[in-house]
């Protein structure tokens, strides 16, 4: 077999260099924690609410823990609750508060910039009759501390505000923020899931009735999180059955995930001294881009007090970040729109939108975040491709809606559908109707068999490797070449009545042309 079969895979292989710049969507597991991790699932299966001594040192490994985890924020261990997650931890406090002062109290004030997580949950109380209302924010997302004033009152219950917001970095005045709320009587809610080994962190001195932490967004595992509950702030468990967690988390512990909780959270001291070279590095990557493109607008605080360390929101008038992040995924450089948990929405960040971007704007904003190992070349690099980009000296691949993807498209003689899934996604899903289906491993092979007079729409499961493709299709010559964003996934949840009533119609499977 001729090496030639590989060439696609050569073609992504030969420029391409791994930058991972989206440690606010999550981190990779540390060595430390790993370790840990390893030792907890191979000696301490045992389960902590038996008496014997196996189980034991299995409930001696989460108190252990519980102490790391409350000595990096300031807490007592006994204010620590372990959840499976800080959107668990965001929905326990919220629908606990709610009963116990709904309808005697019945507002809670909050900002419009919050994670989904407690968006949707209040969005959720709203319909049980709660008063929520929105304080605005400035074109920093800084909250106005005048307009909250003005709307908290003797009827508040919570007042819910972020430490460090995931999209921007804008870090908010909880002090400020919890002086309000205690005059009126209201408990604040803070998610610091953010904040946690980015920024120093002391709940006891911010004053606050809950904070939420997720383990993954400091090199720690995912599926563990941790819930602070002031002592005599009011709360009842959002699950209900076994003992654990003092009683007010019902669960089987997930031992190995709170050891690595525990060990992440040792070396937060450590994450912490990296600050001053991450402002550095983002300094230079801001003075870079806006070499490259002047009129880029930064949507982050400038100001160090006021933004995380690792943080950029960046908007380039005229660029689509869908195209942009495309490429810079297809040269190895991982970014982001926004929050992970919004990803495949075809809507404009609401954080965005708060500070008063416009939908277009907000569809041309890219989040920058980096790591603890994030080099001056990793930038460098980043910024060429950028460059190139915009400049031009890289030929653009059109980018689809879900949501745009209808019948005209579809069925339109000028439309070429490439289906370029794996064969085992192509067994679970029928795929779009009058799609011609190619091997994606041997690209290279199926080339003079595409029309190059014809727009040619290309889609994967999830819209990553079909944009892939569709850049390789584009440095060999082929002119109209369109991407699925969000992939088949995203189409049939957009679309399910077209779904439904054309997939799988008129499919043809290419055979790849013999190698010479």
């Amino acid at each position: 077999m001729e090496i030639k079969y590989f060439a696609f895979l050569k073609h992504l292989i030969r420029f391409n260099r791994p930058v991972y710049l989206d440690h606010n969507a999550t981190t990779p597991v540390s060595n430390h924690v790993r370790r840990k991790m390893d030792q907890a699932l191979k000696n301490n299966f045992g389960n902590s609410s038996s008496l014997y001594g196996i189980a034991r040192r299995s409930a001696g490994l989460i108190e252990q823990s519980r102490e790391h985890v409350s000595q990096a924020i300031h807490a007592d261990p006994s204010e620590v609750i372990f959840t499976a997650c800080a959107t668990e931890s965001n929905n326990a406090v919220l629908k606990s508060v709610a009963a116990q002062f709904y309808p005697r109290k019945k507002k809670i004030v909050s900002t419009p910039t919050e994670h989904p997580s407690v968006m949707k949950t209040l969005a959720y109380l709203e319909t049980q009759g709660v008063l929520v209302e929105y304080c605005p924010v400035d074109d920093k997302g800084r909250l106005l501390l005048a307009e909250l004033e003005q709307q908290v009152d003797d009827d508040t219950f919570l007042i819910c505000c972020m430490a460090a917001n995931n999209e921007t970095g804008v870090i908010q005045d909880l002090k400020a923020v919890t002086k309000i709320a205690k005059q009126h009587g209201a408990l604040v809610l803070a998610d610091c899931v953010q904040a946690l080994g980015k920024i120093p962190i002391d709940v006891h001195a911010w004053d606050v009735d809950y904070a939420s932490f997720s383990a993954h967004k400091l090199y720690g595992p995912k599926g563990i999180g941790a819930l602070y509950v002031k002592q005599g702030s009011p709360f009842t468990p959002l699950l209900h059955g076994g003992h654990q967690e003092s009683g007010l988390r019902a669960g089987t512990e997930s031992i190995h995930n709170i050891v690595g909780f525990g060990a992440a959270c040792q070396e937060v001291d450590k994450l912490l001294a990296h600050a001053g070279r991450t402002r550095s590095l983002k300094q230079q990557l801001i003075q870079r881009l806006k070499q490259i493109k002047p009129d880029c607008v930064i949507n982050s605080p400038e100001t160090d007090s006021e933004c995380l360390p690792n943080t950029l929101s960046i908007t380039f008038p005229g660029v689509e970040n869908a195209g942009l992040m495309g490429m810079l995924d297809y040269r190895g450089i991982a970014v982001s729109a926004g929050s992970a948990c919004s990803t495949g929405e075809d809507t404009p960040s609401h954080v965005l939108k708060a500070m008063g971007l416009s939908d277009q704007a907000a569809r041309e904003t890219v989040r920058i975040s980096f790591g603890h190992d994030t080099s001056a070349q990793d930038i460098r690099y980043m910024t060429q491709v950028v460059q190139d980009y915009i400049e031009g000296r890289i030929s653009f691949v059109n980018m689809i809606a879900p949501a745009q993807l209808n019948e005209t498209i579809l069925f339109d003689k000028q439309t070429y559908i490439l289906d370029v899934r794996p064969p085992d996604d192509r067994k679970k899903y029928m795929g779009l109707p009058n799609a011609h289906e190619v091997n994606p491993l041997f690209v290279e092979r199926y080339l003079k068999q595409l029309p190059p007079d014809k727009q040619i729409l290309v889609y994967c499961p999830g819209g990553g490797l079909s944009v892939m493709i569709s850049y390789y299709l584009k440095a060999k010559g082929f002119k109209n070449v369109t991407n699925l964003r969000g992939g088949l996934d995203d189409w049939r949840k957009r679309r399910s009545d077209l779904y439904e009533k054309y997939a799988g119609q008129n499919v043809t499977l290419l055979e790849p042309d013999k190698v010479d």
